[in-house]
C-alpha cells in the first residue's frame, strides 16, 4: 500500500514543480510621466522624466530609452538621461518603463521628447566647422561662412570642456585666405579621464544674425603633434641611425613616425615607416627595424646608405589608433640634418668655367679659319680643263694674236713683192 502512496506523492510534486517553471506573461507598465528636455553647457542635453503612475508595485521599474531610429539604445534605473549632442539639427528622446533590463520584454507605451535646432536661417550658419588640437597645448578652430551672411560679420567662438567651471570666449580670432578661425589654449591634464571627454564648440556672430553653429570635438581624435628635434646621425657597419627626441607629452607607444633620406648624389627619395600599416600611396621601402627607446629618444635604422655620399635626414610623426581615434594629422617636417661627404664643388665650379671658355676659342677658331678647314675637311676636286689650260696656255687670246700676225705678214709680203716686180719692170723698159 505504501507504493501507490509514493506514487501519488511522487505526482503531486511534479505537478507543482511544472505548475511553478511555467512563466506567467509580464505585465505592461504605464508609461512615464512629465518628460522634458534641457541643455547644459553649449551641447549637453539631459532629458528627465517620472515614474509612471499606477506601476505594480511587485516591478522593479527600468527605463527603456533610444533616440530616433531606435539608435542608442540603452535600458537604465535612472530617471534621465545626458548626451553631447551638437544641436544643429533636431533631436528626439523615446522614453517606456519596463520591469527587467530584457531586451525583449515589451515596454510601456513609448513617450517622446525633442529640442529643435537654434532659431535662424539654416543658409547663414558658419560651415566646415573644424577643430585640431595641437600638440596637446592649445586648439585651433576654423570654419567657413555661411551662403547668407555678409562679408564684414563678426564672429565668436564659445568653448567648454570637462574642466571649466563655465564657457569661455575665445578671444584670437583670425583670418586666412576665406577661412575664420580661432585658437583657445587647452592642455593636457594629469586626470586619466580627461581624454575621455570631448570640447564643445559654438559659433555664432554679435549681432545675432546668423544661426549659431556647433561642434563636438572628442579629445582623442584630431590631435597634432609638434614635429620631432633630430639629435644625431650615425653611421654603423653601412647603416645609418637616426635619433631624434619626441614632442613633449606623447608616449612614444602612441606615436607613429616617417623617415625621409634623400641621397644628394643619386637623387633618391626614400621614406621608410615603423610598421607596413603605414603604407600610404607612395614609393615605400618597407623594413624591419629595431629601435629602442632611451630617455625619450628614438633610435631608428636605415640600411643600405653609403657614407661617401651626402645624406639628408628629415621626420615627421602622427598619432596612432593605439591611443587615439584618429591617424590621419601628421605633423610637420622636422628640420634638416645631413651627413656624408659633400662632393667637392671645386671640379664642378672650374668645370663650368672652362667649359664656355673652350667652346667661345672653338666659335673663334671656326670662323676665322672656316675656308681653310672646309678645304681640309672637302677638298676640291681637280678641273681636267683647267689642268688642260694651265698645260697648254689660253688658246682664246693667243690664236687671235697669231691670226693678226699672219694677215699683217701676208699683206707686207704682197706689198714686197709688188715694189719688187715694179722695179723690175722698169729697169727692163730702160
Amino acid at each position: 500500500m505504501e507504493s501507490p502512496a509514493r506514487l501519488c506523492a511522487l505526482w503531486a510534486l511534479l505537478l507543482c514543480a511544472g505548475g511553478g517553471g511555467v512563466a506567467a506573461p509580464a505585465e505592461t507598465q504605464p508609461p512615464v510621466t512629465n518628460l522634458s528636455v534641457s541643455v547644459e553647457n553649449l551641447c549637453t542635453v539631459t532629458w528627465t522624466w517620472n515614474p509612471p503612475e499606477g506601476a505594480s508595485p511587485n516591478c522593479s521599474l527600468k527605463y527603456f530609452s533610444h533616440f530616433g531610429n531606435k539608435q542608442d539604445k540603452k535600458i537604465a534605473p535612472e530617471t534621465y538621461r545626458s548626451k553631447e549632442v551638437p544641436l544643429n539639427e533636431r533631436i528626439c528622446l523615446q522614453v517606456g518603463s519596463q520591469c527587467s533590463t530584457n531586451e525583449s520584454e515589451k515596454p510601456s507605451i513609448l513617450v517622446e521628447k525633442c529640442i529643435s535646432p537654434p532659431e535662424g536661417d539654416p543658409e547663414s550658419a558658419v560651415t566646415e566647422l573644424r577643430c585640431i588640437w595641437y600638440n596637446l597645448s592649445y586648439m585651433k578652430c576654423a570654419w567657413l561662412p555661411g551662403r547668407n551672411t555678409n562679408p564684414d560679420t563678426n564672429y565668436t567662438l564659445y568653448y567648454w570642456h570637462s574642466s571649466l567651471g563655465k564657457i569661455l570666449q575665445c578671444e584670437d580670432i583670425y583670418r586666412e585666405d576665406q577661412h575664420i578661425g580661432c585658437s583657445f589654449a587647452l592642455t593636457k591634464v594629469k586626470d586619466s579621464s580627461f581624454e575621455q571627454h570631448s570640447v564643445q564648440v559654438m559659433v555664432k556672430d554679435n549681432a545675432g544674425k546668423i544661426r549659431p553653429s556647433f561642434n563636438i570635438v572628442p579629445l582623442t581624435s584630431h590631435v597634432k603633434p609638434d614635429p620631432p628635434h633630430i639629435k644625431n646621425l650615425s653611421f654603423r657597419n653601412g647603416d645609418l641611425y637616426v635619433q631624434w627626441k619626441n614632442p613633449q607629452k606623447f608616449y612614444s607607444r602612441c606615436l607613429s613616425y616617417e623617415v625621409e633620406v634623400n641621397n644628394s648624389q643619386a637623387e633618391t627619395h626614400d621614406i621608410f615607416y615603423d610598421s607596413e600599416a603605414e603604407k600610404e600611396n607612395k614609393l615605400v621601402i618597407f623594413l624591419v627595424c629595431f629601435y629602442f627607446i632611451s630617455k625619450g629618444t628614438i633610435c631608428f635604422m636605415v640600411p643600405g646608405v653609403l657614407p661617401d655620399t651626402l645624406n639628408t635626414v628629415r621626420i615627421r610623426v602622427k598619432t596612432n589608433k593605439l591611443c587615439y581615434e584618429d591617424d590621419k594629422l601628421w605633423s610637420n617636417w622636422s628640420q634638416a640634418m645631413s651627413i656624408g661627404q659633400k662632393a667637392n664643388p671645386t671640379f664642378y665650379i672650374t668645370t663650368l668655367l672652362i667649359i664656355p671658355i673652350i667652346v667661345a676659342a672653338a666659335i673663334i677658331v671656326l670662323l676665322l679659319y672656316l675656308k681653310r678647314l672646309k678645304i681640309i675637311i672637302f677638298p676640291p676636286i681637280p678641273d681636267p680643263g683647267k689642268i688642260f689650260k694651265e698645260m697648254f696656255g689660253d688658246q682664246n687670246d693667243d690664236t687671235l694674236h697669231w691670226k693678226k700676225y699672219d694677215i699683217y705678214e701676208k699683206q707686207t709680203k704682197e706689198e714686197t713683192d709688188s715694189v719688187v716686180l715694179i722695179e723690175s719692170l722698169k729697169r727692163v723698159s730702160q
